[in-house]
């Protein structure tokens, strides 16, 4: 049987290369979501996109990715040199900036920013230092050479700002994504718990299903994960503003105990940010791109992530197949001593079935594992022990099998709901036989439920595809 990978692959797609052909190409390369990135795309822009993935396939998944709270540069007509050594004027309002005065979209920066801290300019490209504090400005010390341009960002590492959970572009692209029944919103910049519900509070609003991806860019973020996680779906580790703000050194690890922390909690994760950002302008990776994606696998992600590479690269579906090569070889090389603990709560009875079947799929040597479900949690749970065997979800609505594209090992298709609930169990082996993913001499775990859909998961059972089916004939004719 031809091997799969079991991670999860996120494209960034821009209208500019978004025809239906190209997006079924890097779907057939192994891409399971879509990611439109709001900060490049306007919403009748990125409506484009959104109609030409549903007409190549309703399996994919679509991310909405928002610009989130953050300080840009303002109000700069022409590039500002700035030379070593040199003081510049810095200060939110409503001024051009000038040579010696530059200006920012944050009306209160002066007052919030303390004598002594950094401030990083277009993703750390240029670095000022504060040096005095002056009413409604600052004043910096230039520590580099360079030209500061129009609506850069602006970084300060470990101040934490008092910025709106929101912008108005956000809630445009919210009620956008919400009216077109899209599946993520990917919130950036994400701070605490308070940030997750003002997104979900604009989505109860508009009575949509869509699920929050936090996206863990600050010092903030990474601090108040555990919050997060009460609130938000999964979380998106955004290793470009979070390496601006925390040194690159402490990288690994943070993305290490971010991934431990969404696979504790069952929970998707993604890691994203130049996996393989060479290939946006060269046919090969750099060995270190490579061993990054392989360390991601390795430490046992749901996903990783493209931007560049298929938003505008030159070799989108190359990077896209090669990003799902090295899934496949790494997967196939893991060390169970690396497993993560998934830690089950008291009484929790979906979380003891989901262990069991992984744990009894690892120790026969089944086929698979085959779950039907409403919401998807059984199927995140299992995914959260992450199985070496696929996890074949059959699930109720076209939504919750989107949702199930982030998580790890998961294959979900939909089922026409039986009113027998034997039926349901035959019709789901019978759908997987007749496309080939399993055959009816396979041996395979089924988790499943005896109290009719949305009653709970309640059993696991081992035996032939061919037993299962027969037996449950048997027992739908009585």
């Amino acid at each position: 049987m031809k091997r799969t990978k079991h991670t999860k692959i996120v494209a960034t797609i821009s209208d500019k290369n978004c025809e239906p052909d190209f997006l079924r190409s890097l779907m057939d390369a192994g891409m399971n979501v879509v990611r439109i990135n709001t900060a490049h795309q306007t919403t009748e822009s990125a409506m484009k996109i959104i109609n030409n993935v549903r007409a190549v396939c309703n399996c994919l998944a679509i991310l909405v990715d928002t610009k989130g709270p953050e300080i840009r540069t303002k109000n700069i007509n022409d590039p500002i040199r700035i030379t070593k050594g040199e003081r510049i004027v810095i200060k939110g309002g409503e001024e051009i900036s000038t040579e010696g005065l530059l200006v920012v979209d944050y009306p209160d920066f002066a007052r919030d920013i303390p004598v002594g801290s950094s401030v990083l300019i277009d993703d750390g490209e240029l670095e000022l230092l504060i040096v005095e504090k002056e009413g409604d400005h600052l004043i910096a010390l230039v520590g580099n050479d360079g030209f500061i341009k129009n609506k850069k960002s602006i970084n300060v590492p470990g101040v934490s700002l008092n910025l709106p959970s929101l912008t108005e572009k956000d809630r445009q692209f919210i009620r956008w994504a919400a009216a077109n029944d899209l599946d993520f919103i990917a919130h950036s910049f994400v701070r605490n718990k308070e940030d997750v519900l003002a997104v979900q509070a604009v989505l109860d609003e508009e009575n949509s299903k869509i699920k929050i991806i936090a996206k863990i860019e600050n010092t903030d973020g990474f601090k108040n994960i555990d919050e997060i996680l009460n609130y938000a779906y999964g979380i998106m580790v955004a290793r470009g503003d979070l390496g601006i703000e925390i040194p690159a050194e402490k990288i690994p690890a943070i993305q290490r105990t971010l991934i431990r922390k969404c696979v504790e909690r069952k929970k998707p994760v993604i890691i994203a940010t130049q996996m393989l950002h060479t290939m946006i302008s060269n046919p090969r990776p750099t060995r270190a791109e490579v061993s990054d994606v392989a360390t991601a696998i390795y430490d046992r992600t749901d996903a990783v992530m493209l931007s560049g590479e298929t938003a505008y690269g030159q070799y989108p579906v190359e990077a896209v197949q090669l990003m799902s090569r090295v899934a496949i070889e790494v997967e196939s090389s893991k060390d169970k001593r690396n497993d993560l603990p998934v830690p089950r709560l008291e009484n929790e009875v979906s979380a003891f079935l989901a262990e069991a079947a992984v744990m009894s799929a690892n120790e026969l040597k089944v086929a698979a594992i085959i779950t039907d479900t409403l919401t998807g949690k059984i199927a995140r749970y299992i995914s959260a022990f992450r199985s070496p065997r696929p996890v074949y979800a059959k699930c109720h609505t076209g939504r919750v099998k989107r949702e199930l594209a982030l998580s790890y090992g998961v294959f979900a298709s939909e089922i026409v709901v039986k009113k027998n609930k034997y039926k349901l169990v035959e019709t789901s082996l019978l759908d997987l036989v007749e496309n080939g993913y399993i055959s009816e001499k396979d041996t395979v775990v089924y988790v499943g439920g005896n109290f009719g859909v949305g009653g709970g998961t309640s059993f696991i059972e081992i035996a032939s595809v061919a037993q299962m089916m027969h037996q449950k004939k048997v027992k739908s004719e009585r």
